[in-house]
């Protein structure tokens, strides 16, 4: 019987020899092993389809303003020109009313400081004003015994005594009118007067108030006592005065700057 002929297939020694370079090929090329398929070769128009990463892509960055070329022509105007002369418009009037108010503050401010300043002055002049009322009182009641009294037998030394305690015009008038008309007539007949605040019988404080007072100046107001000797007399005459003094604070003190009988 006669053998049956082999066919070169698939399975024939020159498949199996092509097969196993091809293996060999790859094992040295370090991929997995494949054998060489003619039909498997990439056509040059075969598209490559490439999976996305697990991640997902990566968009681009964006252009930094530096990097954009500069160019020394004006930009051509954009649809978003009116939206930004809007906006510029609305944020005019914020910024005018912002500074309204910020005037209006500094006004109130200033307005809250003058008050502050009027009235701590007021309550200080008041203070001084009360502090000048008890000061002049006390001037006053010291100041008219001396001013409204004499002796014919010593008249330089109680006018001077008297002037010590005057000021301004009143002080000049009163050396006037002692030097020629006082002290004449009280060394003619020998005039002697003596002059007291009245005071209440039953011991009271002396007959004198303040009628007004300034920081600065003061009227007061006193009930006088005046007895009078002189040889036109046969006896000591008694006379009660009203009197009202006028006083003003200098360096050295209250002074009487007037005097006026009522």
């Amino acid at each position: 019987m006669a053998n049956p002929t082999r066919t070169r297939g698939s399975g024939s020694p020159a498949r199996r020899t092509l097969t196993a370079a091809a293996r060999a090929a790859a094992k040295r090329a370090g991929r997995p092993e494949r054998a060489p398929r003619r039909e498997e070769e990439v056509s040059p128009r075969r598209t490559l389809l490439i999976d996305p990463p697990a991640d997902g892509w990566e968009d681009p960055p964006e252009p930094e303003p530096s990097d954009a070329p500069e160019s020394s022509d004006a930009p051509e105007p954009s649809e978003n020109e009116p939206q930004e002369s809007g906006s510029q418009e609305s944020a005019s009037p914020r910024r005018a009313g912002r500074h309204v108010l910020i005037a209006v503050l500094g006004v109130v401010l200033v307005a809250a400081l003058v008050v502050a300043a009027v009235l701590g002055w007021r309550y200080r002049e008041g203070r001084q004003a009360e502090q000048a009322r008890g000061e002049a009182l006390a001037a006053a009641q010291k100041a008219a015994p001396a001013v409204l009294s004499y002796d014919y037998r010593h008249l330089d030394r109680d006018f001077a005594r008297a002037r010590a305690l005057l000021t301004g015009h009143f002080r000049d008038e009163y050396g006037r009118t002692t030097k020629t008309v006082v002290a004449p007539t009280a060394t003619k007949y020998h005039g002697v007067v003596k002059a007291t605040v009245a005071t209440p019988a039953d011991g009271g404080a002396p007959a004198a108030s303040v009628v007004s007072a300034t920081p600065d100046r003061a009227v007061v107001l006193l009930f006088v006592n005046q007895v009078t000797e002189s040889t036109q007399v046969p006896e000591p005459r008694l006379d009660l005065n009203r009197v009202r003094m006028t006083l003003t604070r200098t360096s050295d003190g209250w002074k009487v700057s007037g005097v006026d009988a009522l």
